[in-house]
């Protein structure tokens, strides 16, 4: 993986969550795989469209479960982002995402969070908890 090199011994993955909006459901996984890797890992999110906040009821799920993405801003997605990561997970946005030999690539399939309520959030942000953990025992075996 190329990852950000720490000491000569160790290289950090790095995984870029994509979405149209980067205020929902990448910005969920971003919380829950900067969370869960316990800074094992460089999480980047962004969006083909993104939104100028996040979503409020996300950030309502995601701080039920003690993570808190209320600070974080939307951002564009860039090709240099793509470049600089070793795992490429989009949510609804795969065509616009460019490919790169030797990335990994995966197409989450998940409910877009925009204009629902908490009740059907709930779920989004658990399906999300559950890959994000099946990710990490794929891209860092030792934290599993």
């Amino acid at each position: 993986m190329s990852g950000t090199r720490g000491n000569a011994s160790t290289v950090k993955p790095t995984v870029l969550f994509v979405c149209v909006h980067n205020a929902g459901r990448s910005q969920m996984a971003a919380g829950y795989l900067t969370a869960l890797s316990d800074g094992g890992v460089d999480v980047l999110s962004a969006g083909s469209e993104p939104k100028s906040q996040i979503n409020p009821v996300a950030i309502q799920a995601m701080a039920e479960d003690g993570i808190d993405i209320a600070g974080n801003v939307p951002k564009i997605l860039t090709t240099d982002a793509v470049k600089e990561s070793d795992v490429v997970i989009t949510m609804g946005c795969g065509d616009v995402c460019p490919i790169f030999p030797g990335k990994r690539y995966e197409d989450w399939e998940l409910d877009d969070p925009a204009g629902q309520g908490i009740e059907a959030v709930r779920p989004i942000r658990d399906e999300i908890k559950a890959r994000i953990q099946k990710l990490l025992a794929e891209i860092l075996p030792s934290a599993a």
